[in-house]
């Protein structure tokens, strides 16, 4: 028995890789399946089941396509329905795989077709779980994403998550390893831990949410407090992943078409297309095309294009390294956003050398920002995350977050001069870009973020912890 957790950063995401004796299952594909595939011939083994555990709201999972691929069985959970062929599992379904089996423990909360995974090894032991967004690794899965389709309320679905850990998972034994979709930095939970993998008995005794002698009005108060608003993305997603989505292939041949900087400049006028900006944002604040979007590659790339772009049928032109531009289109499908509809050949020095008009950000480093504040008595906005605010800011600071910045916009002063900082310089960049975009260009960005603040000695408001 071999299992390989497939880790992708960008997204916090799990994927799985389960071969024996020939016969291998996929849980959670992402939406490029080349790798799963390449894995199985490696081994001279045929992938039978590609398991679902919910259908996913932050990505658009590969299912459809590798079951086209390889004549694999799409596994969903119980009142799952697709638009596309499918197995829907009822509870305590049993799959082979080789040697190993494949259990379906319906454990509805997070969504009501969420469903974890048991897996029992060649002896019948209880192995492992592949729990999806129900159990993370010091969290559980949100239960606000999916009460519009489910017409529940999110308190209604936290009091189905309970029962579903307490019946179906509390229940196994301590050694059961844990393997989760979704680890840190994924807009899925709000406390995940930063491994990926843990046993099931360290997180009866860490998790706040399996405390043994927790009731369940406790459990509804704590999973539902604090939840941040989900990105815009997320119910899109859900549905590409339950009806249907098209080839990838296809995709990145849109996506991957040269234009000239007079194509590219008509494309943006006729489609209304937005233009992003991969580039590094060292780079993106010196010179840009007007009117763009800066996200960098490098960075938290998909997950902030949703949250800032919403709508994943928007055309997007790319400004990017040509030697990147598949990768971007590929990232940019991993959450659903397939209509790329080319790229600037030459990237911004072809633009530049047609001395076409760009803009710039003006930016100062943190040992310049303290001398003129110090003076101007300038307002700061941190566009960092409410978390990330409240353990540590300049006490001079506006607080507006990055993700709700086109929300909040009237924040943002006209009449006067304002500095923009985040933690280390990328979002704030991000937010910069926006803030042109939106006719602001009143405003300096920091350098080097709140970590480059600290070095100075401008006054910093810590976290009071009680």
């Amino acid at each position: 028995m071999k299992i390989e957790q497939i880790y992708t950063g960008c997204l916090a995401q799990g994927a799985y890789y389960i071969q024996s004796n020939g016969e291998v299952a996929i849980i959670d594909p992402l939406r490029e399946v080349d790798d799963y595939i390449a894995r199985a011939e490696k081994d001279g083994a045929k992938i039978k089941y590609i398991f679902e555990t919910h259908f996913h709201a932050d990505f658009v999972s590969g299912h459809i396509t590798l079951a086209e691929k390889t004549g694999a069985t799409i596994v969903y959970g119980p009142t799952a329905k697709t638009g596309f062929a499918s197995h829907i599992a009822t509870d305590n379904e049993v799959f082979k795989v080789g040697d190993i089996t494949i259990t379906a423990l319906h454990t509805p909360g997070h969504t009501m077709e969420s469903t974890t995974y048991l897996l029992k090894d060649a002896e019948g032991k209880d192995h492992c779980i592949f729990s999806g967004d129900t159990l993370f690794l010091g969290d559980v899965g949100r239960p606000d994403l999916a009460q519009k389709a489910a017409t529940m309320t999110q308190e209604e679905l936290a009091g189905i998550l309970f029962d579903s850990l307490r019946n179906k998972i509390m229940t196994l034994a301590d050694d059961v390893i844990v393997y989760p979709a979704h680890g840190a930095g994924s807009a899925c939970g709000k406390n995940m831990m930063k491994e990926t993998v843990d046993s099931l008995g360290n997180q009866k005794h860490m998790n706040y949410a399996l405390r043994a002698d927790m009731t369940k009005e406790e459990f509804v108060a704590e999973v539902t407090d604090g939840l941040a608003p989900p990105p815009a993305y997320f119910p899109m997603n859900v549905a590409m992943n339950r009806d249907g989505y098209t080839n990838i292939s296809e995709v990145i041949a849109q996506g991957s078409k040269a234009l000239s900087p007079a194509e590219f400049e008509a494309a943006a006028n006729e489609t209304d297309a937005v233009i992003l900006d991969t580039r590094k944002e060292t780079v993106f604040v010196k010179g840009f095309i007007p009117q763009s979007i800066f996200i960098g590659i490098d960075g938290g790339f998909a997950p902030w294009v949703g949250s800032l772009v919403k709508d994943v049928k928007q055309p997007i032109l790319l400004v990017a390294d040509e030697d990147r531009i598949e990768e971007i289109i590929t990232r940019l499908s991993r959450v659903g956003f397939d209509n790329t509809i080319g790229y600037l050949k030459g990237g911004f020095e072809a633009w530049i050398a047609e001395n076409r008009e760009i803009d710039s950000i003006h930016s100062i480093s943190a040992a310049d920002f303290e001398k003129e504040v110090t003076e101007n008595h300038l307002p700061v906005f941190d566009v960092r995350k409410e978390g990330e605010f409240s353990s540590g800011h300049l006490d001079i600071a506006n607080h507006v977050c990055l993700s709700g910045i086109n929300e909040h916009l009237a924040e943002f002063p006209k009449d006067k001069n304002f500095y923009v900082h985040c933690a280390g310089g990328y979002r704030s960049v991000i937010a910069a870009s926006i803030l042109k975009m939106r006719g602001y260009h009143n405003f300096t960005d920091i350098a080097g973020g709140f970590g480059a603040i600290k070095t100075t000695n401008l006054s910093i408001v810590e976290s009071v912890v009680a």
